[in-house]
């Protein structure tokens, strides 16, 4: 399948590290553009060589903090006009509400919806112009089966959820749609950090709680980061202008709901 995606200029936050990088990897080699954005330069210039290397094309690197607002404009000085926009950003570790502060409750906040939410304003407007728009949202899984220690991200991922249902119906007529992928747990860093604060707090060995948890999915495993960069690739596509405000679900079928 085409994707018709040769050509097109894609920003993706976080596309350092875990499904960032998968991401921009997958639409990289389908032909797009790709600059990746995220804090660290070290781990962004590895990351570009990386893929620069597979995909046969520069890919390009910003480093900036989406939570931020000039962060936000050193990643589009560095691509202006994005025909994909992937907003990506960390979670925090799993904790008790109780001991979090207004400044916790505010950085989550940030980093989660305000940051993602003000990139779509600064995007979405352009992509409506050019007749072109594909914007989709890394959030997680916790959005529809909230755990109870990861409050922060269920609130802020939410809250962001919640803004695209609007915006993402006034968008489409004009070929731009805005989508959320909702990942489960996944083999990534960040996973094996949360494994490791499970581990911390219950006592028991980060192998075991590693061991529980992925018998515990219906797939008896983690799901590989290259899933969900296949998926962005797809609902970034030419194939998905009728696809628009929706969470995709991709957690190995951990969700135990219908609907």
């Amino acid at each position: 399948m085409d994707l018709g995606l040769t050509g097109r200029a894609a920003l993706v936050w976080g596309g350092s590290k875990g499904m960032g990088y998968a991401a921009a990897r997958q639409l990289a080699l389908e032909g797009a553009e790709v600059v990746i954005a995220a804090r660290t330069e070290s781990s962004l210039q590895a990351a570009a060589q990386a893929l620069s290397a597979e995909c046969g094309r520069p890919v390009r690197y910003v480093v900036a903090d989406i939570t931020k607002k000039a962060g936000r404009e050193a990643a589009l000085a560095a691509c202006p006009q994005p025909d994909i926009l992937v907003n990506n950003s960390d979670g925090y570790p799993p904790g008790d509400f109780r001991d979090w502060t207004d400044e916790t409750w505010h950085e989550a906040l940030d980093m989660m919806m305000v940051g993602p939410i003000d990139m779509m304003r600064r995007v979405v407007d352009g992509m409506q112009q050019r007749g072109y728009g594909r914007i989709i949202n890394i959030v997680s899984r916790s959005v529809k089966a909230a755990h109870a220690e990861l409050g922060l991200s269920n609130g802020a991922r939410s809250g962001l959820v919640g803004f695209v249902a609007g915006l993402a119906r006034q968008t489409v007529r004009h070929n731009v749609t805005i989508n959320n992928v909702l990942p489960g747990a996944f083999d990534t860093d960040a996973q094996a950090r949360h494994i490791h604060k499970l581990a911390q707090q219950s006592g028991r060995p980060t192998d075991q709680v590693r061991q529980s948890r992925e018998a515990a999915n219906p797939a008896g495993r983690f799901g590989r980061p290259e899933e969900v960069g296949a998926l962005i690739a797809y609902l970034a596509s030419q194939h998905t202008g009728y696809v628009t405000g929706q969470s995709w679900l991709i957690d190995g079928g951990e969700y135990p709901g219908t609907y």
